[in-house]
């Protein structure tokens, strides 16, 4: 029972990100009726499969929320802004009830009143019926019995697996939820499977069940109540003398590219099993007997079993759908991160092999081990790959984000995505939610103006928010931006000036005034929000983005607007690195990141500067020897490793290149994690621990160096 109740969790928040977004569409004035039914179909969903569970306060609730939306549908109301938000709300509430489910919790007094509270709200559009609580399916299906000619009995047979019972499924709360949508008619029980006395289990289920349902519900809602039990079940729902062009509109809905002509047929209720068995078998008997073959589509119109418009859609929906058929399967995450671990380890010792059988001459043992590698690097990418989720995801987070609070600022914005399909490694992904959303809500507080500033200004009085995604030089770059107010640089140095972040004296170009808006307790706002202002927040993004080995840069025009960019690894579980040693310790270098490999010797080393001058390019460098003290003996050779991040360069110096790895990235202890320039640590095929190089930070450390001893030498030079 818990994992079906697992898959029902899984399934409503599902729905319920579904239900967030259509509802967002409605918003931007995307309102047509398969949005409407797109809406009304997770809350119908998402109530009945409370309901199997006996989840009555799910139910309760939801009830409501779906006779408005039904409404809807009907025409008889119109979603407007205060009924949308209202709605948005709802969809809140439905999700902390969900959660109490995930919490084994029980419904506590404040959440209680505030369902209650969101009930009332949507009192003024819900009539005189819905007030009593009689459901909308039970009022329209009596309502349907009366009327002959709009309503019809369906027929449906079930075949349940026999470990349904096991399972924690009662076939009498899939018949009392059918109830709520209409009435029985009839309901006979199938024993042809009962075993006999001797193998007889009390546990098992060997009954099977033919029924009819009167009601005007659409198929989906009444496949919605098999939803647990449609995977180890037999389930045909043969609709009520359908016309013509219902069975192609119920055809043209099947997207199933795996199934056959007379599945679809079936599935669709234009024929049913057992015709599809006679026409396979007058199929058979042509062919035994000599006569011209004939397909399953051409029998059933023969014999009148199916009319040609509606075996003609089936041939044609058969084609598109296995076209455009895509297949998904739930995995466990903690599953999926057990197999890159593994694969990890399957890396390590691939590298081990490979040092192992360096020095042995064996051409066939050679080959056999550098065909392992090719196939250890495919099952690398591969599993990485199932790792990678789009980022759009996240980014249609944020339209409820900018949505609520610019609603609560009373400042009109429109959110922009693009590159959504842009994929990421899922761990980074959860990782970035806080950092977008703090840096999205700056962006409304204090970026947006006002419209009648914006308009005087000579602005569109809708200020926009523009969230992107790309990649660029190996990395991934999400570019948040805005046409608002800008930065004003004066602000910032005076501010920075009276915090003793900088000297007074100091001459510092716009672009790097900006970046002081990422140290701790600088913030520039007028007045303190409930949102931001107290100069908490930029400098805490900027450590968590530092943490997934990315880096942050602002670029801003006073009263033009602002944009930010963070740079991010594509993965952070295995990656190709570059093994260099100095001093006896081993150190990995990001492949994507490096430029070029030199012997510092044939590169000038400019007097007075930490900068080597690299064919024209002043490229300020850092000696790990020095940055981490390491001792040893002195390298009679020393190289120069050139890595770039984003628009910023710097070399590396270190005494050996031992050349390309594949890298498993393991997190540090918690004792090194103050330890800067360091993203990660490694175990390399000889067994020794590499370190994994923070390159953002390494080039922030050789920029800085390379500021201090300029200024240091043009202070000595002054002072002579």
């Amino acid at each position: 029972m818990d994992s079906v109740l697992n898959t029902f969790i899984a399934e409503a928040e599902e729905l319920l990100s579904d239900m967030e977004s259509s509802l967002l569409r409605i918003g931007e004035g995307e309102c047509n009726s398969e949005i409407l039914d797109e809406i009304f179909r997770a809350a119908h969903t998402i109530k009945g499969s409370a309901g199997l569970f006996g989840l009555n306060h799910i139910v309760d609730f939801t009830h409501k929320v779906e006779s408005v939306l039904d409404f809807a549908r009907d025409k008889d109301i119109v979603i407007d802004d205060q009924l949308l938000g209202i709605l948005l709300k709802c969809g809140d509430h439905i999700a902390q009830l969900v959660q109490l489910v995930v919490d084994d919790a029980d419904l506590n007094d404040q959440q209680r009143n505030q369902g209650v509270i969101l009930l009332n709200s949507l009192s003024p559009w819900l009539n005189d019926t819905e007030d009593d609580g009689t459901s909308v399916e039970n009022s329209t299906a009596a309502q349907a019995c009366e009327d002959e000619e709009t309503s019809g009995v369906w027929h449906i047979s079930l075949r349940m697996g026999e470990d349904a019972l096991r399972n924690g499924m009662d076939p009498m709360s899939i018949f009392r939820y059918l109830e709520s949508m209409g009435s029985l008619t009839y309901l006979m029980v199938v024993d042809e499977k009962l075993a006999v006395s001797e193998s007889f289990d009390p546990e098992s289920l060997y009954l099977g069940f033919e029924l009819g349902l009167e009601t005007v519900s659409s198929r989906d809602e009444i496949e919605s109540a098999f939803m647990f039990v449609r995977e180890e079940a037999d389930i045909n729902i043969i609709p009520p003398n359908s016309a013509v062009d219902e069975y192609v509109s119920l055809i043209k809905s099947i997207l199933n590219g795996e199934s056959r002509l007379g599945e679809m047929l079936v599935e669709c209720g234009a024929t049913t099993a057992l015709e599809i068995q006679q026409a396979l078998s007058e199929q058979a008997d042509r062919k035994t007997v000599g006569e011209a073959k004939a397909s399953l589509g051409e029998i059933l119109v023969e014999t009148n079993s199916v009319p040609s418009e509606v075996v003609d859609a089936a041939l044609d929906q058969q084609k598109k759908s296995r076209n455009a058929a895509i297949r998904f399967i739930r995995v466990d995450a903690d599953r999926l991160d057990g197999l890159i671990t593994l694969i990890g380890e399957l890396v390590i010792n691939q590298q081990r092999v490979d040092l192992l059988t360096e020095n042995i001459e064996s051409a066939e043992l050679n080959e056999a081990v550098h065909s392992l590698g090719g196939f250890t690097e495919q099952i690398r990418d591969a599993a990485l790959t199932l790792r990678m989720v789009q980022i759009g995801e996240t980014f249609q987070r944020f339209k409820r984000v900018v949505r609520d609070t610019a609603a609560d600022l009373g400042k009109s914005i429109e959110l922009v995505v693009e590159g959504e399909e842009t994929e990421l490694d899922r761990s980074m992904v959860e990782k970035l939610t806080d950092p977008l959303t703090h840096i999205v809500r700056n962006s409304i507080d204090h970026g947006i103006e006002a419209s009648e500033v914006r308009v005087a200004r000579g602005k569109p009085p809708t200020g926009t928010i523009k969230l992107s995604a790309y990649h660029e030089s190996g990395n991934i770059v999400l570019e948040i931006s805005d046409d608002g107010g800008g930065l004003s640089a004066d602000k910032i140095r005076n501010k920075a000036i009276a915090n003793g972040i900088i000297d007074e004296s100091q001459s510092l170009s716009d672009h790097e005034i900006h970046q002081l808006i990422f140290n701790a307790g600088l913030s520039t706002a007028e007045e303190v929000t409930n949102l931001s202002g107290r100069g908490v927040g930029m400098d805490v993004v900027r450590r968590n983005i530092e943490s997934l080995q990315g880096a942050i840069d602002i670029d801003s025009r006073f009263e033009q607007g602002t944009t930010l960019k963070i740079r991010l690894p594509l993965t952070l579980a295995i990656i190709d690195g570059f093994h260099v040693e100095c001093k006896g310790a081993h150190f990995i270098i990001p492949q994507a990141t490096i430029v070029e490999c030199m012997d510092f010797d044939t590169v000038e080393n400019l007097s007075g500067r930490n900068s080597v001058n690299i064919r024209g390019e002043l490229v300020p460098y850092i000696p790990l020897e020095q940055l981490f003290s390491l001792g040893g003996d002195d390298s009679d050779h020393t190289n120069l490793v050139v890595v770039q991040f984003g628009n910023e360069r710097a070399a590396i110096v270190v005494d050996a290149l031992h050349g390309e790895t594949q890298t498993v990235v393991k997190p540090m202890s918690p004792i090194f994690q103050s330890l800067r320039g360091v993203g990660g640590s490694s175990l390399l095929g000889s067994g020794d621990i590499a370190f994994i190089l923070d390159v953002p930070q390494l080039i922030a450390f050789a920029v800085e160096a390379e500021i201090k001893v300029s200024r240091d030498h043009q202070g000595a030079c002054h002072d002579r």
